[in-house]
C-alpha cells in the first residue's frame, strides 16, 4: 500500500517508521531542512533522537504530490492544525481513506477531529481514527503495543486494521469513533491529575483511586456524548489512561509532576518543547461538561491548578473533602 503519513512529529514519525518495512510509506512536513536531515542521518533528532528510521522510509515537502500519490493518509498533524490540513487536502480532486491520530477538541469551537472532518468533507465517508496505549518512541523501537482502529465503516476499520497491523503492531477494528476519540482525549488530563498525585508523593493507593475515578469521569462525558460505555473499557479508554497516568514518557504525567513541585505551566511547556495535549484539553473539557451537567471533580481541580494558581496540595483536599456519595 502506498500510504502518506502526514506531520514529521514523534507521534507521525513513528507510525511512518514502523509501516515502511511493510508498506511504500513517505512523510510529510511543513519544515524542509528538518526532513533534510532526517533523509540524511535516517533519525529524527528533535522528537525520536535515539529511533533509527529505516531505509525504506521516504520523505516528501510537496503536500500535493504526498496526498496525490497515496492509497491512504494517515493526519498526525496535532488537533490544532487539523483544520488546515483538511482544507488543504479539500482541494484535491481524489481522496483516498483518511485516518487521524491527533488528540482532543479543537480550542473554541469544541469539535473533534471526526466532527471537523464531517465539516471540510461531508462527502468523504472512507475516514477513521486510530487510538490507544502507545508511547512514540516505543512504537519507534519496535516494542508490542496494540491500538484501535474505528470508522462508521465497519468493513474499512476491519481492512484497514489488518493491512496496517506488524509483527509487534497489533490494530482492533471498532465502529465507536466518538468513544475512541474521546477516551484519547480525556485521558490527557486525567495524566495530568495523576502527575501531581505523585508529584505529592501521595502514594499508591492514592494513584489508584484518582485513576479509577477519572475513568468514572471520562465514561460519563463519553456516554452523554454519543460514546459507549464498553470502549472506555478498551484500549482507547483504560489501556490509554493506564499508560499515560503512570509512563514518565507521558508529556501530561509530566506536567502534573512538574506543578506539584511549584513551576509555573509556563516554565514547564517551555521546557517541555513538545505538545502537552492534556492543558488545552482540559478547559474545553470542563466546559463542555458543565453545559452538559456531567460531574467532573477532577478535571475541574486540573483546570483550577493550571490556570487559576489552585495549589495543588489545596485541590487534593478539597476532593477528598466533598460530600461522600455511592459509587456507581
Amino acid at each position: 500500500m502506498r500510504l502518506s503519513v502526514l506531520g514529521a512529529g514523534a507521534w507521525g514519525t513513528a507510525l511512518a517508521a514502523s509501516w515502511a518495512p511493510h508498506h511504500e510509506v513517505t512523510l510529510w512536513g511543513r519544515n524542509a531542512a528538518g526532513l533534510d536531515a532526517m533523509r540524511a542521518s535516517r533519525v529524527n533528532t528533535r522528537y525520536l533522537p535515539d529511533c533509527p528510521l529505516p531505509d525504506a522510509l521516504q520523505f516528501n515537502l510537496d503536500f500535493n504530490a504526498v496526498a496525490d500519490a497515496a492509497e491512504l493518509i494517515v493526519i498526525a498533524v496535532p488537533t490544532s492544525g487539523l483544520r488546515a490540513t483538511l482544507a488543504a487536502l479539500a482541494a484535491r480532486p481524489r481522496l483516498p481513506p483518511l485516518v487521524w491520530v491527533c488528540k482532543g477538541f479543537e480550542h473554541g469551537s469544541r469539535k473533534l477531529p471526526h466532527q471537523i472532518i464531517a465539516e471540510l468533507l461531508p462527502s468523504h465517508a472512507q475516514t477513521g481514527v486510530l487510538s490507544g496505549p502507545s508511547f512514540a518512541q516505543e512504537v519507534a523501537q519496535g516494542y508490542p503495543t496494540a491500538l484501535t482502529l474505528a470508522s462508521h465503516d465497519s468493513e474499512l476499520a476491519q481492512h484497514l486494521a489488518e493491512a496496517l497491523s506488524a509483527q509487534r503492531l497489533r490494530i482492533y477494528a471498532h465502529d465507536d469513533v466518538i468513544g475512541v476519540e474521546l477516551g484519547g482525549a480525556l485521558k490527557n488530563v486525567m495524566a495530568i491529575a495523576a502527575g501531581i498525585c505523585d508529584g505529592l508523593k501521595l502514594g499508591h493507593n492514592a494513584r489508584a483511586a484518582l485513576i479509577t475515578r477519572g475513568l468514572a469521569e471520562m465514561t460519563r462525558l463519553g456516554i452523554e456524548l454519543g460514546g459507549r460505555f464498553e470502549t472506555f473499557m478498551g484500549l482507547s479508554g483504560l489501556g490509554d489512561l493506564i499508560l499515560t497516568t503512570t509512563g514518565d514518557l507521558s508529556r501530561n504525567r509530566q506536567v502534573g509532576l512538574r506543578l506539584a513541585r511549584g513551576q509555573t505551566l509556563d516554565t514547564i511547556l517551555a521546557e517541555l518543547g513538545h505538545v502537552a495535549e492534556g492543558v488545552s484539553t482540559a478547559p474545553e473539557v470542563a466546559a463542555l461538561a458543565s453545559d452538559l451537567g456531567v460531574d467532573m471533580p477532577i478535571t475541574r481541580k486540573v483546570c483550577q491548578m493550571l490556570f487559576e494558581g489552585l495549589p495543588a496540595a489545596e485541590a487534593v483536599d478539597d476532593l477528598l473533602n466533598r460530600d461522600i456519595k455511592t459509587e456507581f
